[in-house]
């Protein structure tokens, strides 16, 4: 995590939803609990807590009364609409961090679609080409 300019939160928040995005965490898999995970990475206790009240949020992870926080089956909470945006803000993002790089846009595209075919098969995901 060190060097990354992402808020610690944020950080794990990303990095569970891309283990379950590409099938590392599948559905129903135990979370390590708040207490666990903040000693196993040396951070506070209310930083995992935020990014685990974020997943389940997001209807990423679910609580069960007493054992604690699972992997939950892969649901839209969001619109298309909703989901477009997100996606062109994605993308813009993305352009605005290359676009000073000395890469052309072949170059980059490849780097995307590496990163993206970890998720193809992945469960929850479809091919909307």
């Amino acid at each position: 995590m060190t060097g990354d300019s992402r808020p610690i939160f944020k950080q794990i928040v990303d990095g569970v939803r891309m283990e379950i995005a590409t099938g590392g965490l599948p559905v129903g898999t135990k979370l390590p609990s708040v207490r666990g995970l903040a000693m196993q990475l040396m951070i506070n206790a209310n930083t995992v807590a935020k990014a685990y009240n974020e997943l389940t949020a997001q209807g990423l992870v679910e609580p069960r009364q007493g054992l604690g926080l699972f992997v939950s089956e892969p649901r839209q909470l969001l619109s298309e609409e909703e989901q477009q945006k997100r996606l062109k803000s994605a993308v813009d993002n993305l352009v605005n961090e290359v676009a000073y790089l000395d890469f052309g846009s072949e170059e980059i595209l490849r780097e995307v679609q590496k990163a993206l075919t970890k998720l193809d098969g992945a469960p929850g995901t479809d091919d909307r080409d």
